[in-house]
């Protein structure tokens, strides 16, 4: 009776057995499927702006406008190259869309939605106004776009060309259109990533730039006064003759 207990207690947890492999190929499936909720599609692009708002003094936000009807226009070139959101003087609704923030657009890159763990954010630079892509995991800020910013005006908005490879796409669930545009480049992060980090140090014996100061300056870990201060003496060895050698005064 033993032996037959024991054998029905072996029969039991085979069955057991058989559904928790059954259900583990199910559970990551539905990770995957979690992992690629949203998809993309692409959008027209003459209907779409990339604007940078002047906020305060020194800040900016990002939005976007679509328009949605012929008329009355969304917005308005100036004269000044700057952009007047035209339709804040109108009941815009039916006619435009605005998305002003993270609810409105997000990244992506490749396949993958980066909304939760990346963000773009706008700095200016001289006269000019940059978007990147920013995040904890980016060794790097990724350039998305540039405008020129002719003056500072609180009236007058700055338009954003996107960089090279991005492009505005529209936030796709289960085959339906939703209000939220992607930031969107179909190359992956690692391919992105690779095009703006610096270049790989130079080997044994080649020359080491300093982008700092626009200059040469000896190689890393040794002392001494700087190569940029000294002249160039290049010579060419000529058989049978002496080479002339560089002289570096002692300083203390």
């Amino acid at each position: 009776m033993a032996a037959l207990a024991r054998c029905r207690h072996g029969l039991g947890v085979l069955p057991l057995l058989a559904t928790l492999l059954s259900i583990l190929p199910l559970a990551h499936g539905r990770r995957a499927l979690g992992e690629s909720l949203f998809t993309a599609q692409s959008v027209e692009a003459s209907r779409f702006i990339v604007l940078g708002r002047p906020v305060g003094d020194d800040d900016w936000t990002l939005l976007v406008l679509e328009q949605l009807a012929p008329a009355p226009s969304c917005w308005t070139a100036r004269p000044d190259g700057l952009v007047d959101p035209s339709l804040n003087r109108f009941n815009f609704t039916g006619i435009c869309n605005r998305y002003i923030d993270s609810n409105g657009y997000s990244l992506r890159a490749g396949s993958q939605d980066l909304a939760t763990s990346h963000h773009l954010r706008l700095v200016r630079v001289g006269s000019e106004l940059r978007l990147y892509a920013t995040g904890e995991t980016l060794p790097v800020e990724l350039p998305v776009g540039r405008g020129s910013v002719p003056l500072r005006d609180r009236n007058g908005f700055v338009e954003l060309r996107l960089e090279p490879g991005w492009t505005l796409q529209r936030r796709v669930y289960q085959g339906r259109g939703l209000s939220h545009l992607y930031f969107a480049n179909l190359e992956g992060l690692p391919a992105l990533l690779a095009r703006v980090r610096p270049l790989p140090a130079a080997g044994p014996g080649a020359a080491f730039g300093d982008p700092a100061r626009g200059r040469l300056t000896g190689p890393p870990g040794l002392s001494g006064p700087s190569l940029a201060g000294l002249p160039d003496r290049t010579q060419v060895a000529v058989p049978g003759r002496p080479i002339p050698l560089q002289v570096i005064p002692f300083r203390e």
